[in-house]
């Protein structure tokens, strides 16, 4: 079995106590994440080290963006992907090979992805950070399109801040018209997905019109309480992986660890074996 957890950390030096935390409650194999808002100096690789995981594919940036991908097996082909023409920290890739010994049958292809959150106007004419957004979405979707094939066993977990559907949202007619849930965001998104037929995990077990959250904002005094929640996390597959998807979970309760990250994890456990014994 392997297990895959993505997170938005929101400060990976802040956040220590709650990634051994994770670490220690799910015995994952890999956990990416995103806005680690640490440079590559200042990476505490040697504490996650400590936690288990002294294979870490690092693309660092301090404030806003940077991510990892940590993982008790080696990692191979670790890669820096800059879309847009900027050297921001939003795409990292790795590959774990059967060969290491990782609990996998065949090259596995791991991304950490933090798409840019796009501003508050959703109107690409007057917001430029809304224009990038769509602009990025479109760049990595070519960037998978172009680069890698339909047969590719790959794992595409991040932040993509979008929620795409009506039950990824708290009131859909609302956010309509917020930014992460507008249809250009949803329709740049349903593109990337289109670009190796990646299946949505969470869907493909948790029905559509069940609500889903995995991001609740810091304005709230009782996030629970008020659930105004939105499914920004995200974690696909490539067909090949299809029948072995074992469990998917949404770690709601992470929200409440503090200090806290507004956004929670989300974990995929992947039986490699399925597809040959019919599991």
């Amino acid at each position: 079995m392997l297990s895959i957890i993505t997170w938005n950390i929101n400060s990976v030096r802040r956040r220590m106590e709650g990634l051994a935390r994770l670490a220690e409650l799910t015995a994952a194999d890999v956990i990416c994440l995103q806005e680690t808002k640490a440079d590559d100096e200042a990476f505490p690789r040697s504490e996650i080290a400590d936690l288990g995981y002294p294979h870490q594919a690092v693309a660092g940036q301090r404030r806003g963006n940077g991510v990892a991908i940590l993982s008790r097996w080696p990692l191979e082909a670790i890669e820096r992907h800059h879309h847009c023409g900027r050297a921001d920290a939003r795409h990292v890739s790795a590959i774990l090979n059967p060969d290491s010994g990782a609990p996998v049958d065949q090259r596995l292809s791991i991304h950490s992805l933090y798409v840019p959150a796009g501003g508050e106007i959703p109107d690409p004419d007057v917001n430029p950070k809304f224009a990038h957004k769509l602009q990025f979405i479109d760049a990595v979707a070519d960037h998978f399109a172009s680069g890698y094939g339909f047969r590719d066993a790959m794992v595409l977990v991040g932040d993509f801040n979008v929620a795409p559907l009506p039950a990824d949202v708290w009131n859909h007619v609302k956010l309509s018209r917020v930014v992460t849930h507008t249809p250009r965001e949803i329709a740049a998104l349903e593109r990337m997905k289109r670009a190796l037929t990646f299946i949505d995990v969470v869907r493909e077990v948790v029905p559509a019109d069940d609500p889903v959250f995995t991001w609740w904002s810091y304005r709230a005094a009782d996030w629970q309480a008020a659930n105004k929640g939105r499914r920004l996390d995200h974690i696909w597959i490539t067909s090949p992986l299809r029948e072995c998807i074992h469990e998917v979970e949404v770690l709601t309760d992470v929200r409440h660890w503090q200090p806290p990250s507004d956004h929670v994890p989300v974990l995929l456990r992947l039986n490699p074996h399925a597809r040959h014994d019919g599991a």
